[in-house]
């Protein structure tokens, strides 16, 4: 299924419980849709957010509020049932705000495009963590709760780790890639950190070892790698500048299969609903789509056998086929950097 959100949209999330979707809009709009498998999506929430852009979403308090990030500088929670303003953050951090993720059900990380990274305890209504991580935007962060560890991507190029168990501690830093850092995932059992790059290059890194990267994996360049998703501990699900979302394997690396095409312009962002039944995915072509995951897996793993047998047939007649796996490329978008202005630690006064 897919929802026109005539605007371009810079992120979405899922609702932890229920069947509802967020999105963050160029024009600083927040909307939310109710989806089913067997109707169309419904429009239940339309807030004008921000004075800029909405680049972030993340649903909190179980579902009860959504946060959104903007350039504006400001954080905005929203009540979910009613669409009001439960608090709104000024200038929460000196430069725009690219990122937020949530870290458990009281905390939450931001980032911005100056490289600032800050937790955030909205019980506590205050700003609990600050850490000068990068030299440029962050744009991505993943959270790793056994180890209370924040790891984040730049633009610089850059891998952080910051230890959320010190207010300012940036633990580790890599060096510096050739290309822009998008994207950030943790898997084999928390043995490896899988970042999407620019160029289209996974860059392995094996846990305590953040210097330099262990591995690449090159199958997906030249196109940006936009977006990752963990599905399980030996397989990501891609997001690229080409349009297509891919499966990949992990040690061993390998395409395993694209399994859907958003369209033919730059994926901006992955989401998992709950339970992981659905895939959401947002491009640069004002679309949010809605896949049944199962379905996608399925219709993988049919195409894999096929192939598999095809392939047997083709060695026994001796034929090779020649593939095109480099189709044409489509501009991406570019993120603005706003003036700096004085940070604020007060949040959530009123949640």
């Amino acid at each position: 299924m897919e929802i026109n959100l005539e605007k371009l949209a810079f992120d979405l999330d899922f609702h932890p419980s229920e069947n509802l979707v967020s999105a963050a809009l160029v024009n600083g709009d927040l909307l939310l849709y109710r989806f089913s498998s067997d109707s169309a999506p419904q429009k239940v929430l339309e807030v004008h957010a921000h004075t800029e852009s909405c680049r972030a979403v993340r649903f909190i308090d179980d579902g009860r509020a959504i946060v959104t990030g903007s350039p504006d500088r400001s954080i905005l929670a929203t009540d979910v049932e009613t669409g009001g303003t439960i608090a709104r953050l000024e200038d929460a951090h000196g430069e725009a705000i690219n990122k937020i993720i949530n870290l458990h059900q009281s905390k939450i990380a931001s980032g911005d495009d100056g490289g600032c990274i800050k937790v955030w305890d909205t019980r506590q209504r205050s700003c609990c963590g600050t850490y000068q991580a990068h030299e440029d935007y962050v744009s991505d962060m993943t959270f790793v709760p056994d180890a209370m560890k924040l790891l984040g991507t730049s633009g610089d190029g850059t891998l952080s780790v910051c230890n959320l168990r010190k207010e300012t501690k940036v633990q580790a830093r890599s060096e510096f890639s050739e290309e822009e850092l998008l994207s950030v995932v943790l898997v084999k059992n928390g043995r490896k950190v899988v970042c999407g790059s620019q160029n289209g290059t996974l860059l392995l890194y094996s846990w305590g070892c953040f210097k330099d990267c262990s591995d690449r994996f090159v199958d997906l360049a030249p196109n940006s790698v936009d977006s990752i998703l963990k599905l399980d501990e030996d397989r990501i699900i891609t997001g690229s500048e080409n349009g297509l979302i891919s499966l990949v394997g992990i040690l061993p690396n390998k395409i395993i299969q694209p399994i859907a095409e958003h369209s033919e312009y730059p994926v901006e962002r992955l989401a998992f609903s709950h339970e992981k039944k659905f895939l959401g995915s947002i491009a640069h072509d004002q679309l949010l789509k809605i896949w049944d995951l199962d379905s996608l897996l399925q219709d993988s793993e049919n195409i894999l056998r096929s192939e598999t047998t095809a392939e047997a047939s083709e060695d026994n007649d001796n034929h090779e086929m020649d593939v095109d796996i480099n189709p044409p490329r489509s501009n991406r978008g570019t993120k603005r950097r706003s003036t700096p202005t004085a940070n604020s630690d007060n949040f959530f006064a009123d949640l």
